[in-house]
């Protein structure tokens, strides 16, 4: 009996315990309903307060209203209301220059986009990729592929510069808005931007995009059921893919050419062939093949806009395969300054002379030139520079 009483006696006390302390806190902390409850209007004291409010929300909810915070403020309003449309909506009243925004460019754009907005390792090119958009692996940039300035102006004004953003003002967007125009050969250097000739400005793409109807063209191929088994009667292949101008020249071609000519039984183009061949070879003969070892590595100060070699295409500058001794401004297709058209129009040609002129000096020999670029500082440079592309023919 005695066991008994010490075995069970301290779980009988212990539960007489819990069942007292929750009765105390029942009592003290459960308030019991009303008989009144219908009749009962909530407080913020009320238990039932934060209940009856969510009901509350709930019911305003369904009829569009959410009850919850107020009105914004119309300069609360403004301070968000900040982009520009295609129309011109939106613009600020100011204005800025290409030279202001080439310094303002220079200073707060350039560490990403480059000096001349060709961009910085994986940041975005803004300048160049005309005539790129049918390419495989197109440029696109504001010159060749944006189809409205707005987007220019509202995303300079509202994001950049990056880190902090919307702190240029409105006339330092004009002119850095400007001077990404005159990147892209749009605008001449002594253009200045503003709200009033916004819309003047012709952007090369801007007939380059449609209207998104797929909604309505395409909508068959995800509103049809789909086919999921013998959904073609049987496949047939009509063509087999070939790899073409892969075909590699035969040994000894040239020394038959060369045998052609001597026995005099060489047809025109092939004596054109030997002859330009000939010469070739006499220009890289004579050229300081050291001296073109250090104009490769200067000259990666001007791959950023200008393509030598096989495949050069004109990107921010024009290609430069067989510029020595070139008429001025002679490349197809590349938008030149005026100055310079002029120049190649009164017989000027790129020699040794006036290279190491340009390249000393651009801006100062060539009045009006779009190059950006600073010029070369040494001499020895210029030199390495100029016999570097003396070895690339035309």
């Amino acid at each position: 009996m005695s066991k008994s009483l010490n075995l069970y006696g301290g779980t009988v006390l212990g539960a007489a315990v819990l069942l007292t302390a929750a009765y105390n806190f029942a009592d003290r902390n459960i308030t019991p309903m009303p008989g009144n409850a219908d009749m009962m209007v909530a407080t913020e004291a009320s238990p039932y307060f934060s209940l009856i409010a969510a009901a509350e929300a709930s019911a305003a909810a369904q009829e569009g209203k959410f009850g919850l915070g107020r009105p914004a403020l119309p300069e609360e309003v403004a301070a968000w209301d900040v982009d520009v449309r295609p129309d011109g909506t939106g613009l600020p009243e100011g204005s800025g220059s290409v030279a202001d925004g080439e310094m303002l460019f220079s200073e707060g754009c350039a560490i990403c986009h480059g000096e001349f907005a060709e961009g910085v390792d994986n940041w975005p090119k803004l300048a160049g990729g005309d005539g790129t958009l049918a390419d495989e692996d197109p440029l696109k940039t504001v010159g060749s592929y944006w189809p409205y300035l707005s987007t220019t102006w509202d995303y300079v004004h509202r994001s950049m510069p990056f880190g902090a953003a919307q702190t240029l003002s409105a006339d330092d967007t004009y002119a850095i808005t400007a001077y990404i125009l005159y990147s892209n050969y749009l605008v001449d250097d002594d253009f200045v931007l503003s709200n009033q000739n916004f819309l003047e400005v012709e952007m090369p793409n801007a007939d380059g995009f449609i209207v998104d109807d797929r909604d309505e063209t395409e909508a068959h191929f995800w509103k049809d059921e789909p086919c999921m088994e013998n959904c073609k009667d049987g496949v047939e292949i009509t063509m087999r893919a070939a790899v073409l101008d892969v075909t590699p020249e035969e040994e000894g071609e040239a020394e038959e050419a060369m045998e052609e000519v001597n026995a005099g039984t060489a047809t025109d183009e092939v004596i054109e062939a030997v002859a330009e061949t000939a010469v070739e070879e006499a220009e890289v003969a004579a050229l300081d093949m050291d001296l073109v070892s250090e104009g490769e590595k200067v000259f990666k100060k001007c791959k950023a806009c200008h393509m030598v070699g096989d495949g050069a295409k004109n990107r921010v500058g024009p290609q430069l395969n067989g510029v020595m001794n070139r008429a001025m401004a002679s490349v197809d297709g590349f938008k030149y300054s005026n100055t310079l058209k002029e120049m190649g129009e009164a017989g000027e040609v790129w020699n040794d002379e006036t290279m190491a002129a340009f390249m000393a000096d651009p801006k100062g020999y060539v009045k009006g030139t779009k190059m950006s670029f600073r010029g070369l500082k040494k001499d020895e440079d210029i030199a390495a520079v100029t016999e570097y592309l003396k070895s690339f023919s035309q």
